[in-house]
């Protein structure tokens, strides 16, 4: 059995949808077994089928809006997010699933759950829809703000093992965004970086503009957090934006209720294709256990697939075979 951690207290809508989503996890894996950390008395509320999930009990919970996430992770010892991360440490569980906040989760990363040896830079690896693939991988989005090409280069490596193992994608592809698909294009960064993709063995396309974002030549794409930030945000917001206007234009008039109604079907299908809501949330990358960051807002469906990308990490055993990579390439840490 995969043993997963859920911190049920991390998220604007906790412990309802997270517990929701608990058990819809355990109904759709039959190889896990769940342990909710948070306060039992609000998670007994919502808890209607306890089949292979159990509960630690904690009293204190970090706030979203947490201005120390330092000092969150550091002084409440007893919060169901810094509880879950130590049952990892401590042997008791395998990976993690939360929508607690970000950067709360990258500094209980680094603090408590601890970098991979000779890993130099964790990164926060969420994906976007495409057209091309059942999703892109986009990093670093949100872990690092400054960064150095190197790095980036490291992190590909994780998230080409990642797509080998979990998404059996023979050989993936990598590209870098940039403001054109030219070699030598962009800033001082953009150019390291190419160089370095070019040389590192990778299957690297080169350049990739943000035009190509939901159909790109590639699996993963690079880029320095604030950047891919931005992009991850707007693809995010474009893709709610065109569903509220395919269904108000559809709406217009008595024989467009009728292409509407007759249209439902596929709508929902296309909804469902660009929603980024149904590939689970982030990973943070880069550290001892398998970590997954739904976001805040998510759904118990949303959350069910976050449990089920952090379980699909320990059935690829990528954690270890990322170790064993970085091993053979003689890496060290690094700062």
């Amino acid at each position: 059995m995969i043993r997963v951690a859920v911190d049920a207290m991390g998220g604007d809508f906790a412990p309802e949808e997270q517990v929701k989503g608990a058990m819809l996890a355990i109904k759709r894996y039959d190889d896990i077994e769940i342990t909710l950390y948070g306060k039992k008395e609000e998670i007994e509320k919502y808890l209607t089928d306890s089949t292979r999930i159990t509960i630690e009990d904690c009293r204190e919970v970090i706030p979203m809006d947490t201005h120390d996430p330092r000092g969150a992770i550091r002084g409440m010892k007893d919060s169901s997010m810094t509880r879950a991360m130590m049952s990892l440490v401590e042997g008791k569980n395998d990976c993690m699933c939360t929508s607690g906040p970000t950067q709360a989760l990258i500094v209980g990363a680094l603090l408590v759950v601890r970098r991979m040896e000779g890993f130099m830079r964790p990164a926060l690896v969420p994906t976007i829809p495409s057209l091309t693939t059942d999703g892109t991988l986009i990093l670093d989005c949100g872990g690092n703000l400054d960064i150095k090409p190197e790095h980036l280069v490291q992190q590909a490596k994780f998230a080409v093992t990642y797509c080998k193992e979990v998404l059996h994608r023979e050989d993936p592809k990598v590209g870098l965004l940039n403001i054109g698909t030219e070699e030598g294009k962009g800033r001082e960064f953009e150019n390291e970086c190419y160089k370095l993709l070019k040389e590192s063995g990778l299957n690297f396309v080169g350049n990739v503009e943000t035009k190509q974002i939901l159909e790109p030549p590639c699996d993963i794409l690079l880029s320095d957090a604030f950047t891919t930030n931005m992009v991850v945000k707007t693809v995010e917001g474009t893709a709610k934006s065109i569903g509220k206007i395919l269904k108000s234009n559809l709406k217009r008039g008595f024989f467009g209720k009728i292409g509407a109604l007759l249209s439902m079907k596929n709508l929902n299908r296309f909804k469902q294709e660009i929603n980024p809501d149904n590939n689970g949330g982030a990973m943070v990358i880069g550290v001892k256990h398998p970590l997954v960051k739904p976001h805040g807002s998510s759904t118990a469906i949303t959350f069910s697939y976050g449990i089920g990308k952090t379980s699909d990490m320990v059935r690829g055993d990528v954690i270890n075979k990322v170790a064993q990579l970085l091993k053979e390439e003689g890496e060290i840490k690094n700062e």
